[in-house]
């Protein structure tokens, strides 16, 4: 009986992963505690390889109707629709405090702050910019043909981005340690972030192993997309902490999508080599 319990609470915190970082119709009522805050981090990038998929599915059927730009602006739509903007608010209110310079407690009540200020307008604007036309460059590539399956690779990238949020929650201290939603987290242990890292490794192989046309070894693509998520993420990770005394759930959503652009564009410039 125990262990049924303990199954059913797994499984509880699968569900609210997927309830919190998506839009997908999940219609279980969930208590959000701590605990199932801190456990469902174990799950982010399951959520990611479902988004990846999806993403997957939605960029071969639109390349296959539509030309390139319109199949670039709706993969880019639904990507977006997908998550409900939820990181996107987080990358516009960390620019709106970041790039504010003012001192650290003004930087974070501008972020608490719902209204969006000019320069996370302008961020947001940038950032969809380049992401829309990294997912056009891939689109167009995969339609040539040239190099395989440029989607795989697409598909991969929400895995990490997400690994990478457990692995900041971690990492680095938080910087409201008494309010925000992101203080729920402060729980998650090593433990978490390393099977979350085995979650990831698991889905990034299983993608690979359902549509691998590309010409580059399994083992590389796996070895390459965490180096690249290590690296630039803690960079990004450790300059906002030395700008804020810490990360925020703000800050966490900023991570994901800053990391989700690297990691196309490091798709795009390893295939053009």
């Amino acid at each position: 009986m125990r262990r049924i319990h303990a199954l059913v609470d797994w499984l509880r915190a699968c569900l609210a992963a997927f309830q919190f970082l998506t839009r997908l119709p999940i219609p279980v009522q969930i208590d959000y505690t701590d605990r199932v805050f801190q456990r469902s981090s174990v799950f982010y990038p399951l959520v990611g390889f479902v988004i990846g998929l999806l993403l997957l599915l939605a960029g071969e059927g639109l390349s296959h109707v539509l030309l390139t730009m319109p199949a670039a602006v709706l993969l880019l739509t639904i990507w977006v629709i997908l998550t409900g903007g939820l990181h996107l608010d987080g990358l516009m209110d960390t620019a709106d405090g970041i790039l504010s310079h003012r001192p650290r407690e003004q930087m974070l009540e501008i972020m608490k702050d719902s209204r969006v200020g000019a320069m996370g307008v302008i961020v947001c604007v940038l950032h969809l910019l380049l992401k829309f036309s990294l997912l056009y460059t891939m689109l167009d590539t995969n339609r040539a043909g040239g190099q395989g399956s440029l989607l795989l690779l697409l598909a991969i990238v929400p895995i990490w981005s997400r690994w990478f949020m457990v692995a900041a929650i971690r990492m680095w201290p938080y910087a409201r340690p008494n309010s925000g939603l992101g203080s729920l987290f402060r729980g998650v242990n090593s433990k978490h972030v390393t099977v979350s890292l085995l979650v990831a490794l698991l889905t990034t192989t299983l993608c690979i192993c359902i549509s691998n046309t590309t010409k580059l070894p399994s083992w590389s693509i796996v070895l390459s997309f965490m180096a690249i998520t290590t690296i630039v993420g803690s960079g990004i990770a450790a300059y906002i902490s030395s700008k804020l005394g810490g990360l925020t759930g703000d800050t966490y959503g900023a991570l994901n999508e800053l990391l989700e652009s690297v990691l196309l564009l490091a798709v795009i410039i390893i295939i053009g080599l």
